[in-house]
């Protein structure tokens, strides 16, 4: 079969155009590729960031909710700062 002049010069006008297409998208992917790296890397350390802060997050509303006791409160103060009540003596043992 053969191919006229305008079919060889269409045929060569698709083939410029798919190599030109594929040459650009592969540039694009060499120029993003380490950005898209970077952006996963610290997604993943902000993920782990999130995590922790979750937990301290948790870990402070228990000390909310235990605050709001009175006698956890008193027991508290005479532990970390050594208040004591009336007639108490306070005697700390160093280990």
């Amino acid at each position: 079969m053969k191919r006229t002049k305008k079919e060889k010069r269409r045929l060569r006008m698709y083939l410029f155009t798919i190599v030109a297409l594929l040459s650009f998208f592969g540039y694009k992917m060499y120029y993003y590729w380490p950005r898209i790296f970077t952006n996963y890397k610290d997604k993943v350390e902000l993920e782990n960031q999130y995590m922790t802060l979750l937990e301290e997050e948790e870990t402070l509303s228990g000390n909310i909710l235990k605050l709001q006791d009175p006698d956890y409160i008193a027991r508290f103060a005479r532990e970390k700062y050594l208040y004591s009540k009336n007639g108490e003596l306070i005697i700390r043992i160093v280990e």
